[in-house]
């Protein structure tokens, strides 16, 4: 993987998630990426059970900010293999992108992978940042 690259498209992004996508407990990732949309870090923010992870603002946001972050890419998996937001997926995404307003750090999508699938929160309409 090229670091130098853009990440412009979803399957750009999908290229830094293949490691999480078969696991069987949840991993939740940040990508922290520059003002040109490349690649500064990947990091697994938590990990979680077969069916949920905790996911705080200030765990996610404390290693964009030392990055010097423009934006970030959140993403988790389903170990179930259903990549529909739950109730808390779309509360936390909510939460995620209020607090990089505050910060000065866009969210330029949050993602729920699986083995063979994947479901975006921009593409789909629910987050409008």
């Amino acid at each position: 993987m090229d670091r130098t690259l853009p990440l412009v498209t979803i399957e750009d992004i999908l290229l830094h998630l293949k490691f999480i996508r078969t696991k069987k407990q949840e991993y939740v990732l940040c990508l922290s990426l520059d003002s040109g949309c490349r690649l500064i870090a990947r990091r697994v923010v938590t990990i979680g059970t077969l069916t949920s992870s905790l996911i705080y603002p200030r765990e996610v946001f404390a290693a964009p900010l030392k990055d010097r972050a423009a934006s970030v890419v959140i993403a988790h998996n389903h170990p179930s293999g259903d990549v529909s937001p739950s109730r808390a997926d779309i509360a936390v995404t909510q939460q995620l992108v209020a607090a990089g307003q505050i910060l000065g750090i866009a969210m330029r999508d949050h993602l729920i992978v699986t083995n063979v699938d994947y479901y975006s929160f921009r593409r789909s309409g629910l987050l409008l940042n």
